[in-house]
């Protein structure tokens, strides 16, 4: 049993609740009042099924507002709104079923059972619509708001309603409805006027009066749901999407004109103006809703930036072979990487790119070169600093650095020959300055806008200091301009050296005084040369017009001693003769193998006139002396010289009809032109060009002075046994002229190993035995 105590408790409890609901009114009032309101508001605010979902039942407000006061009073205004979402939470199931409906209306073509074809004929002819998510949302709207406390019970109940209502409405919804909900809000893109609208949207979202734009109300029942808070993400991402799609259609490939500030007028226009639906809604003016845009505008702007950026960057390769014509979008790409730190990305496109397109054996020395000048100039328009150029660069130079005519071919570019349309500086811009190599700028630390140069900047130099840099020494330039000017000299034919005195001249401003020395000395021989023939000719006439060089000041000419037969011997000796008288203290050394000779041949029906080299000149003058010749024999007759140039410069002849090949080995004059042979020679050019270059070039000499360096590695292993390739390097340095490093000798002994003169183990290199 109770104790007495308990139960003066439990009364003393009681009388303060009673208290606390009667309020101190007499008798029972009170408690009957709170009752009355309590029962009045619960059915007010009474979950309804569909069939109250078009339309709350009529109240009195000041009534209403009554009751809530006197449940206020009574402190049980939390235990009323725990009663209220108790009764929501028991009716929410019947939102569950419209929601079914709804999204499978919408993924019919997916959910469906199909028994037979004609259900399989008839649903493949549907396909997911939008209006079903809209009509989805529209229902959940009208759910929330038939559901929805009143007013009068204050914020914190609607707080708490909505926070219990759209809890379970999420819970609810498919996976597939953010692809649903994402369709919706991409469509409302088009929805621009009340006739650019679909028919169910004005029906299921009436139009506001004032509002230009038909999906007004829909944005306000999203709003409603908290739909545009939650997919703020997506809703942004169809923004992004609709910016790629654009940019991809109307950018791609157009390099001729800047297109940046067009794409970023069109996403204010379109976009942004899309935009303020969802964010700007209840903007008072143009400046409040711009300052509701701000943040989302500025990243819109990004992404614009960014899109144009990755398009540009996977183009790079192109564009830079578009270079001057693609200058505008270097310059939008410039502009888009101040905004978005893509700087990576270009350098490793960029780097694919020339392994891909440009580094292969297929691409000609010529082109790699000239696409390099274009990267560098086009990298330094994105990033003058020298960054970007400084990581690009690195795989071509190295590449280039291994091609055997590189060298060459920077040479040829800076004494080019202009008939070709190659002028001297065809690698460098027109407009920049001739500066000697690898000048050093001083900066100038007292302008106010000086700052300092990142740490992984490359070197500022002009192009052809870029270029020549990719070597270590300068030496292998000047060896090549040497033996390039040589060969454009002998070249000459006219006596005009104008073009090659201003290429020195150039030249020495790039490579220095010393360098150019040689160069001015070879000059000064065939100017010199010119005059000493003017002497000579006029005191005796001489068809020949040799050149006399300086032998010690040249570079090597190639050798192929042979002896003119028959006249032109006499005119050597004639001419030989009023040079000693002219230069008593010089010898004239004949290379007969070098040149060219006009010659007219007469026969007994024709005569054939040809500019041949002195060896088939040599030749056909011995036919003078007799008609039929073998090869043998006339190679003894006009000395040292290989098989292979005989029957070369004979075939010479029998292509312009003057000889004829009876056997092998066996030639014949035709004095008298076969009719075969008068043919051929109608069709046969009469002029044969010198195809071997009179110069020795760098590469022979590197491979003749190989072959002497050789000797000594032989001795070396032939009395020491094996050694590795850092001694021999070390000993090799006390031979003469030896310049190369060790890599060098790592590729010359590679070749000698393959060749089967040596052999290696565990980096030790001995002689192979034989």
């Amino acid at each position: 049993m109770a104790t007495s105590t308990l139960c003066n408790q439990v009364a003393e409890k009681w009388q303060r609740s009673f208290a606390k609901l009667n309020r101190e009114k007499e008798g029972i009032t009170g408690l009957l009042e709170f009752t009355r309101a309590w029962l009045t508001a619960s059915d007010q605010l009474r979950p309804r099924d569909k069939s109250g979902l078009a339309v709350k039942p009529p109240y009195d407000k000041t009534k209403l507002r009554e009751c809530f006061e006197i449940i206020r009073s009574c402190n049980l205004h939390a235990v009323f709104l725990d009663d209220y979402l108790d009764a929501v939470g028991r009716h929410l199931p019947a939102i569950t079923s419209d929601i079914e409906f709804y999204m499978k209306m919408y993924e019919v073509h997916i959910t469906y059972p199909l028994p037979t074809f004609a259900s399989w004929l008839r649903l493949i002819q549907r396909e997911p619509k939008v209006e079903h998510i809209a009509m989805l949302i529209n229902i959940a709207a009208r759910w929330q708001r038939a559901w929805a406390p009143l007013p009068e019970m204050g914020a914190s109940a609607i707080s708490a309603f909505t926070c219990t209502f759209q809890t379970h409405l999420y819970s609810i919804l498919p996976p597939s409805f953010t692809e649903g909900f994402r369709d919706l809000i991409a469509a409302t893109f088009d929805f621009k006027s009340i006739e650019s609208a679909p028919d169910w949207l004005p029906l299921r979202f009436p139009c506001t009066p004032g509002v230009p734009r038909p999906d007004f109300t829909l944005w306000i029942v999203m709003q409603e749901l908290g739909l545009i808070e939650r997919y703020e993400t997506l809703i942004l991402s169809v923004c992004y999407e609709r910016i790629e799609k654009h940019i991809s259609e109307t950018c791609g490939k157009v390099w001729d004109r800047q297109v940046l500030q067009e794409m970023r007028d069109w996403m204010s226009r379109e976009v942004v103006t899309w935009l303020t639906m969802p964010y700007a809604r209840d903007a008072r003016s143009a400046e409040h809703a711009a300052m509701l845009m701000k943040g989302v505008g500025s990243r819109l702007d990004y992404h614009v930036c960014k899109t144009l950026a990755d398009l540009r960057t996977l183009e790079i390769f192109d564009i830079i072979i578009d270079y001057p014509d693609s200058r505008p979008a270097l310059d939008d790409l410039k502009e888009c990487l101040q905004r978005v730190d893509q700087r990576s990305q270009l350098v490793q496109s960029l780097r694919k790119a020339n392994r891909r397109r440009l580094l292969h054996p297929g691409a000609d020395t010529k082109l790699i070169l000239t696409q390099y000048v274009s990267i560098i100039r086009c990298l330094r328009i994105i990033d003058p600093q020298g960054v970007l150029l400084f990581k690009v660069a690195d795989p071509i130079r190295r590449y280039l650095r291994d091609r055997p005519d590189t060298i060459r071919c920077i040479v040829a570019s800076l004494v080019g020959d202009g008939e070709s349309g190659e002028s001297g500086d065809s690698l460098v811009d027109e407009n920049e300055p001739i500066q000697p190599i690898n000048q050093t700028q001083l900066e100038d630390y007292t302008d106010p806008n000086w700052e300092p140069e990142p740490i992984d900047a490359g070197p500022g130099n002009d192009i052809i200091s870029t270029l020549i840099s990719i070597y270590d020494s300068q030496e292998l330039f000047v060896k090549e301009l040497q033996i390039l000017l040589a060969q454009r000299l002998l070249a000459i034919k006219d006596g005009n050296f104008d073009r090659e005195r201003r290429n020195i001249e150039i030249l020495k401003i790039r490579f220095g005084e010393a360098a150019l020395q040689v160069c001015e000395v070879m000059l000064r021989d065939m100017t010199d040369s010119k005059r000493m023939d003017q002497h000579i000719q006029q005191q005796t006439a001489s068809d020949l017009h040799p050149t006399v060089i300086s032998r010690h000041f040249w570079p090597p000419l190639q050798t192929n001693t042979f002896t003119m037969s028959g006249q032109f011997r006499k005119i050597q000796e004639d001419y030989a003769n009023e040079f000693h008288v002219f230069k008593p203290d010089k010898k004239l050394v004949w290379m007969s193998h070098l040149g060219s000779i006009n010659l007219e041949v007469e026969l007994d029906d024709r005569t054939v006139e040809a500019e041949v080299p002195p060896l088939e000149a040599a030749l056909i003058e011995l036919f003078s002396e007799q008609d039929e010749w073998t090869v043998a024999d006339l190679i003894v007759n006009v000395g040292s010289i290989e098989r292979s140039n005989a029957v070369k410069a004979l075939t010479t002849w029998v292509e312009l009809g003057v000889l004829k090949e009876d056997s092998p080995d066996h030639y014949r004059l035709l004095k008298t032109a076969e009719e075969a042979s008068t043919r051929a020679t109608a069709r046969q050019p009469a002029v044969a060009v010198e195809e071997l270059p009179p110069v020795v070039t760098v590469q022979q000499q590197q491979a003749e002075q190989m072959r002497v360096f050789w000797m000594y590695i032989e001795g070396m292993l032939k009395n020491l046994g094996q050694l590795p390739l850092d001694r021999i390097q070390q000993m090799l340095k006390f031979a003469p002229n030896y310049d190369r490093n060790i890599d060098q000798l790592a590729a010359f002994m590679e070749a000698a190993r393959r060749e089967g003169l040596v052999t290696v183990t565990n980096g030790l290199w001995k002689l192979q035995s034989k």
